[in-house]
């Protein structure tokens, strides 16, 4: 299939194609299966992350990102994306919480 077709670093970039074109679920198809191939590595899920999101697939973005933030606590835009996630499906004590850490990860303190 063409989804599938290629090395990883041609489906990487014909994934980021699909995204910047805004055809999320194009995106997230080529990147299912990239981050399958290759799970250790960041980039690729936080797009897949993001083309769930766009696309409102709103449990596969959470599931990506909680994934990524298991992996690595302060990825600030993985936190910063799963907050928005979690608000989008009207979770919003649980999205403070990783709202608040991206925040911080980020330096942004309130001035006093």
């Amino acid at each position: 299939m063409y989804y599938e077709h290629g090395t990883a670093a041609e489906r990487w970039e014909r994934a980021r194609l699909f995204f910047d074109a805004k055809d999320y679920a194009g995106a997230a198809r080529v990147l299912d299966g990239l981050v399958q191939e290759v799970p250790e590595q960041t980039g690729p899920r936080l797009l897949l992350a993001r083309a769930y999101y766009h696309s409102a697939q709103l449990r596969r973005a959470e599931a990506e990102l909680r994934t990524i933030v298991e992996r690595d606590p302060v990825e600030h835009y993985a936190r910063l994306m799963l907050g928005r996630t979690l608000q989008r499906q009207a979770r919003h004590e649980e999205a403070e919480r990783h709202l608040r850490i991206a925040s911080a990860l980020a330096g942004d303190f309130p001035e006093e």
